[in-house]
């Protein structure tokens, strides 16, 4: 759905250019090169739009439900790991960048969910995503959001990134996580408590075109992902009057599970091995809430997380 605004606010700003309003596509490029840092720092939410009442059909939809399982306290930071990817992040999305759930649960805190920078640098689009809360994946974006003295600020990052998203098949439970450790660093350098977040049903969403490690569809797409900076997984799902071809996800329920935090003390300059003692327990709480709460929502008993 993102991509496909992105496409329509890229083909308006192409409009504007050749046609008459040229002027205003002049006007809006200086606004651009006046407002290219603002998605690194902290963005510019609007809470008119997170609440807009097309994202509450959204919701209700597959529909999204977010699962408290513990307080968070205000008065710290947080990273909130998402797994997994999908194809769509609909967990992330609908919960974190629209309507009143996260605010309502956690009251005091305010989410940030952190997307590849690629995004922000589309006319017009960039600025309904920082509406709904969105900021770049930056280290600067990320340092700028935990670096609120007062606390309650929580970044939200999609800690398999795109490249997950090629594993976004139909009762995958493999998780791209065991090089990923820049989130464990920039929690020890502020001080910001880590908390898993497991969202089940998002890979239910869409079927996705066979490509299983070692194939020559997974080569191209792990070749375009480096090169690109974002993986196109080849998915269908349903029609809107039929469910056997389409683009529309089909409609799967998604558990939105938020698990307790792990406190971290701030440490300006730690260890590799202070960060891998972090990555480890980290792994630890997040299969300890997936195995909490899979049988839950559909998970056969003799189900695990992989990771990789």
């Amino acid at each position: 759905f993102l991509s496909l605004v992105a496409e329509v606010c890229c083909g308006f700003f192409v409009i504007l250019i050749l046609g008459k309003f040229w002027f205003l596509a002049v006007l809006y490029l200086l606004w651009l090169y006046l407002d290219w840092e603002t998605p690194c720092a902290g963005g510019r939410r609007s809470q008119w739009v997170r609440n807009w009442t097309v994202w509450k059909y959204f919701r209700e939809y597959f529909p999204i439900h977010l699962i408290k399982t513990s307080d968070l306290n205000p008065n710290h930071n947080y990273v909130l790991g998402f797994h997994p990817h999908g194809v769509l992040v609909a967990g992330a999305f609908g919960n974190f960048c629209t309507g009143p759930s996260f605010e309502n649960l956690f009251p005091g805190l305010t989410p940030y969910l952190h997307i590849m920078p690629i995004w922000f640098s589309c006319p017009f689009f960039r600025e309904y995503i920082m509406s709904a809360g969105m900021v770049s994946a930056s280290k600067e974006s990320v340092s700028y959001v935990l670096n609120n003295k007062g606390g309650g600020h929580a970044s939200v990052i999609v800690i398999g990134g795109a490249e997950e998203s090629l594993n976004a098949h139909p009762g995958s439970l493999t998780l791209n996580i065991l090089k990923r450790k820049g989130f464990i660093k920039m929690a020890l350098k502020h001080g910001a408590h880590l908390v898993p977040v497991f969202s089940f049903g998002e890979n239910e969403l869409f079927k996705q075109v066979a490509n299983p490690k070692g194939s020559w569809l997974r080569n191209v797409q792990e070749k375009l992902q480096k090169i690109m900076g974002f993986a196109l997984p080849l998915f269908h799902a349903r029609g809107v009057f039929q469910y056997s071809f389409g683009l529309i996800p089909y409609r799967q329920p998604i558990h939105t599970v938020v698990g307790s935090p792990i406190p971290v003390e701030q440490n300006l300059n730690p260890t590799t091995e202070e960060i891998e003692q972090l990555h480890a327990l980290y792994l630890q709480k997040l299969r300890k809430l997936f195995e909490e709460h899979k049988r839950n929502y559909g998970i056969p008993e003799h189900k695990s997380l992989i990771f990789e």
